[in-house]
């Protein structure tokens, strides 16, 4: 399974918009406490359209309980702009499941724990990053392509 982990996501619609995307390619959504939001947003909602209630979202209180949560042995793929590798390198089909770490919209994942995971990154000219939502559906849709090929249907 693809697992997308929102680390203490800032920015409601990013989040709806970033839910929308899991739903539409069997992924489970984590989303790492403090949020910049309520889950009863009306951005939310409004970007998780009708949605939102069918999305497999977990909510963890923190980085701590999240990790104790799906294991030291979990798969993380930190998907940062100062990776060190880029994202379409990486075999994203090792491992049944994986976790892509997504950091808050205006600080990126915090050293501590980018050092966990390998870390990937998406090429860009002219900007120093992207959209939250866009760089996750880059990256998502990438693990899909790969899992897909390797005979892995959606979702899985």
């Amino acid at each position: 399974m693809i697992h997308i982990v929102l680390y203490q996501p800032e920015i409601p619609h990013n989040t709806g918009a970033v839910g929308r995307l899991c739903l539409a390619t069997g992924a489970r959504l984590h989303l790492i406490k403090p949020l910049g939001f309520s889950l009863e947003d009306r951005y939310l909602k409004r970007s998780g359209l009708d949605y939102w209630h069918e999305v497999d979202v977990r909510v963890w209180e923190g980085w701590e309980d999240f990790y104790q949560g799906v294991g030291k042995t979990a798969c993380l793929k930190m998907v940062e702009v100062q990776g060190s590798r880029l994202y379409w390198e990486c075999d994203l089909t090792r491992a049944a499941e994986i976790f892509l770490v997504y950091g808050p919209e205006t600080r990126g994942i915090p050293p501590s724990i980018l050092g966990l995971g390998e870390s990937l990154h998406i090429p860009m000219l002219g900007t120093r990053s992207l959209n939250l939502s866009t760089a996750v559906s880059v990256v998502l849709y990438e693990t899909v392509r790969q899992r897909t090929l390797a005979g892995r249907p959606l979702g899985s």
